[in-house]
C-alpha cells in the first residue's frame, strides 16, 4: 500500500520525494496546497498538528498497523528505520548523521527560508535588514557545509549519503534564490557545489527532485 505524501513544492517537501525516491517506497501526492491555506484544512491538521507540509500516512507502519508523522525530520527518521537504508546500524556511526540532520533542521532551512520571506518584502529598512540579516548567516553555514565536505563525498557517513544529504539537500536546491542576495553562487563553495551535483546526477535523487509536488 502506497504512503500518501501531503507535501508542496518547497525545500521540505523536495527532502522527502528524494528520500522516498531513493529508499524506493511506493508514494502517492497528496498536493496540500499553502498559498490558498490548506494547510488549515482539519483534515490535514488532523495528522499535522503543526499546519505545517510535510506529512505523511504509512497504512503499513509499524506492526502493519497504519501511523501518521509530520516534521520533514521525523519523517526522514521514520522513513530510515522502516526501510533500513540511509542511516547506519551502528549508534557511533549515526550519531553524525542526527547531528547533521538537526544542523539543517535547526539552521540550514530557517535561515535561507528567513531570506526567502524578506525577498518577497516591499523595499525598504525592514526588507534590507532583513535580507542581511539572515543572508549573513546563510553564507556562514554554508561555509561551515563546505568546509565538513572536504575530502569528503557525503556530509554523515562514507559509501552512500544519509538522510542528513537528503535534508540539506532540499535546501541547497535552492541556492540561486538566497544566495545572489549577498553576492554569492553555489560556486562560491566549491565542496558544496561538488556534492550536490554528485547527489543531484543519483537517479532516484533525479526523480525525487523532478515529481510534481504542486
Amino acid at each position: 500500500m502506497a504512503i500518501e505524501f501531503w507535501t508542496w513544492n518547497t525545500p521540505n517537501g523536495r527532502k522527502i520525494s528524494v528520500a522516498l525516491e531513493e529508499m524506493g517506497l511506493a508514494y502517492t501526492v497528496k498536493p496540500v496546497n499553502i498559498s490558498k491555506n490548506e494547510q488549515f484544512d482539519p483534515h490535514f491538521l488532523s495528522f499535522s498538528p503543526n499546519n505545517r507540509i510535510p506529512a505523511i500516512v504509512d497504512p503499513e507502519g509499524p506492526d502493519g498497523k497504519p501511523i501518521t508523522v509530520f516534521e520533514s525530520g521525523a519523517i526522514l527518521l521514520y522513513l530510515a528505520e522502516k526501510t533500513g537504508k540511509f542511516l547506519p546500524k551502528a549508534l557511533r556511526d549515526r550519531v553524525p548523521v542526527y547531528e547533521w540532520l538537526m544542523w539543517q533542521m535547526g539552521g540550514f532551512g530557517p535561515m535561507p527560508g528567513q531570506v526567502h520571506h524578506f525577498m518577497m518584502q516591499p523595499d525598504g529598512p525592514a526588507k534590507d535588514y532583513g535580507i542581511e540579516r539572515y543572508g549573513k548567516e546563510t553564507l556562514r553555514l554554508y561555509g561551515v557545509l563546505d568546509k565538513r565536505l572536504a575530502g569528503r563525498d557525503f556530509v554523515a557517513t562514507a559509501g552512500e549519503p544519509s538522510i542528513a544529504d537528503f535534508a540539506i539537500l532540499g535546501w541547497a536546491w535552492r541556492a540561486e534564490r538566497h544566495l545572489p542576495t549577498q553576492g554569492k553562487a553555489m560556486g562560491d563553495y566549491p565542496n558544496v557545489l561538488r556534492w550536490y551535483e554528485a547527489l543531484m546526477a543519483r537517479p532516484a535523487t533525479k526523480r525525487g527532485m523532478e515529481v510534481a509536488l504542486s
